[in-house]
């Protein structure tokens, strides 16, 4: 048991200046709570409760920000709501078997998004900037995709951050600052929405969830001090580097051991 509490420490730890420094801390944190055997969906919805702490503080420290788009803030919260208690449902839904089969896949699928996503951002841009005066069924397309992000959020909380970024990208927002504060705004409303139904479920590990939460903590307050002096870069490769080997890792033992 102290050994699995101070992984799990550890883990939060990394994951929060990660998160802080380049993003993709669920990379670490939700593996992690796999491997001290919390069961997988149980673990999917106890990441999503460890890393809501720091999408609040992030969506409060761009306040700002947000104002200035505060005639769009209900349409954004109103559908990451939906959204999210959608694609919570469905995770609750999942057999706990098929669920633990395609998270390898999740997994693939969120660190080619972590990869390519500044890239998907930039193709994004130009279109929307080619598009500007897109036509009302473009705004309902929108809205659309907005609430797939949403469900998507809801199910499996890895890689949200930067679906968010490329779906403002493609809505034609610029100010980057802005797109963050939306980005948290949006993973918030999805994150609390989903806990909730997770709650009532009996979905979160509580114990496990609440020292990866403590540790994200930690870490996103050291991160602030370390943020100037560790290249975002380096983080990111680490990231990409220990994904890589996670991937491989749950490749192997769900397929092949």
């Amino acid at each position: 048991m102290p050994f699995e509490l101070l992984f799990l420490f550890i883990a939060g730890f990394l994951g929060g200046v990660i998160n802080s420094i380049a993003g993709g801390g669920s990379f670490i944190t939700f593996p992690a709570l796999l491997f001290v055997g919390v069961p997988p969906i149980s673990a999917n919805a106890t990441n999503t409760f460890a890393s809501c702490s720091g999408y609040m503080s992030g969506a409060y420290a761009f306040r700002k920000d947000l104002l200035a788009h505060k005639s769009e803030l209900p349409k954004f919260i109103v559908i990451s709501l939906i959204g999210g208690i959608a694609g919570a449902w469905l995770l609750l839904q999942t057999p706990e078997s098929l669920f633990r089969e395609a998270i390898p896949w999740l997994l693939l699928f969120a660190t080619l998004l972590f990869i390519y996503g500044g890239t998907l951002n930039r193709l994004l841009k130009q279109l929307a900037g080619r598009h500007r005066h897109a036509s009302s069924v473009g705004g309902v397309l929108l809205l659309l995709l907005l609430l797939g992000v949403a469900v998507y959020g809801g199910f499996f909380n890895a890689g949200l951050g930067i679906i968010i970024l490329s779906y403002l990208a493609l809505a034609g927002y610029t100010n980057i600052n802005a797109m963050n504060g939306l980005k948290l705004l949006v993973s918030t409303a999805v994150s609390l929405i989903a806990i909730a139904l997770f709650i009532v479920e009996d979905a979160i590990a509580w114990y496990e969830g609440t020292v990866v939460l403590i540790g994200t903590l930690a870490g996103g307050y050291v991160a602030a001090h370390l943020s100037r002096k560790l290249p975002p870069l380096w983080v990111r490769g680490f990231v990409i580097v220990a994904s890589i080997g996670i991937i491989l890792y749950f490749f192997y033992d769900i397929y092949l051991a």
